[in-house]
């Protein structure tokens, strides 16, 4: 490896070599030999329909409670403008991932962070401003190896705030794309999963366990929800791509992609470990919670360390991170957001390496 070659974490994408492009092939071939008029065709504005049945299955729903986008930032966005009028109180965590903030405040949402620790979103803080007289229409929540924090959301938390948003009658979004690329720990019951009051509107992306190309994603949600979202879509744009949802249909019913999760999911875990390692070795003062899944890790500097003097730094040196302070309000200034999932393993010590001699010369400059 030369000292030219761009090492990049800073984007939340698979390298090549953990995606199934021969079982993708083959999907797309049965495909176009199973269903040639539906892959062709336009479809509904809900979706593939032999698709959105899988994934209705997949969570124990009826798949009238499912509709299929294109990727879930469109899920995302479509049930932000549901639900969210300008002026809404609105509750992300803290940090949360940067688009979510730039689409809520692009609708004139009143947007609220609250703390996240290693177990997620801070409860009692929510509970206090719920108290305060906060009345929020929605919580945004990824559960599961949080984007940008990597740290999952407890059982006992998950419980809790359901007991919140039926007290407080705000909607929690449970924004779930890297659920399934868990390399450690024990799975936990998902809030949609343990939901009786219509309160939980889950989403979740094929981009994780697929490949980001298909640009697959769905939303899970009340039946009337789901449906007025579907006009929604229709006017948008009639049907979303029906050709890569048959793909991912073919796919998922083959059985591809329980052998596509358990790769990347082993890949994975190892780049993280290796991560960690590298930065308790060449930056030891750098304090981060290890992921037991999905593709980020949190990285807190010491207080000399300014990411905006570090970051021009490291891309000088061929690294690529990204500034903490893009997933906050306010604040992380000291902060890193690091993607493992499109570095291989022989990459990440030296991209740390670099990153450590980065931050060297910030401090150097004072």
């Amino acid at each position: 490896m030369t000292s030219a070659q761009l090492i990049s974490f800073a984007r939340g994408a698979p390298s090549l070599d953990i995606v199934d492009i021969d079982g993708l092939k083959a999907a797309a071939v049965r495909a176009f030999e199973a269903d040639p008029a539906g892959v062709t065709a336009y479809g509904t504005s809900v979706g593939y329909l032999p698709l959105r049945q899988w994934i209705a299955d997949k969570h124990g729903v009826a798949a009238d409670q499912v509709i299929v986008t294109n990727g879930s930032l469109q899920a995302d966005a479509l049930l932000f403008e549901h639900l969210v009028s300008a002026g809404d109180d609105v509750i992300v965590e803290k940090p949360t991932y940067d688009r979510t903030l730039l689409n809520l405040r692009n609708l004139g949402a009143k947007v609220h962070q609250v703390t996240l620790d290693k177990d997620g979103l801070d409860v009692e803080e929510l509970r206090a401003l719920l108290e305060s007289g906060v009345r929020p229409k929605l919580a945004h929540i990824i559960p599961n190896y949080q984007n940008p924090a990597g740290v999952t959301l407890s059982a006992d938390r998950r419980r809790a705030l359901i007991a919140l948003a039926e007290e407080y009658g705000f909607t929690i979004f449970e924004d779930d794309p890297y659920a399934d690329i868990r390399f450690r720990g024990e799975k936990l019951p998902s809030m949609l999963e343990q939901d009786t009051a219509g309160t939980v509107v889950h989403a979740s992306s094929f981009t994780k366990t697929v490949c980001p190309g298909v640009r697959v994603g769905y939303l899970v949600g009340p039946k009337d929800l789901i449906a007025t979202i579907a006009k929604r879509a229709t006017n948008l744009y009639i049907s979303p791509g029906m050709v890569s949802e048959a793909i991912v249909h073919q796919f998922c019913v083959s059985g591809d992609i329980d052998r596509s999760i358990a790769s990347v999911s082993a890949a994975l875990g190892e780049r993280a470990r290796l991560l960690g390692a590298a930065l308790r070795e060449h930056i030891p003062d750098a304090r981060f919670t290890e992921p037991d899944g999905g593709y980020f890790l949190w990285v807190e500097l010491a207080d000399d360390v300014d990411v905006d003097k570090l970051v021009p730094a490291a891309t000088a040196r061929g690294v690529a991170v990204v500034k903490g302070s893009d997933f906050l309000l306010e604040g992380g200034k000291h902060a890193l957001r690091l993607a493992y999932s499109a570095v291989t393993t022989d990459q990440i010590d030296e991209g740390v390496r670099r990153l450590a001699a980065a931050v060297a010369e910030v401090r150097e400059q004072g």
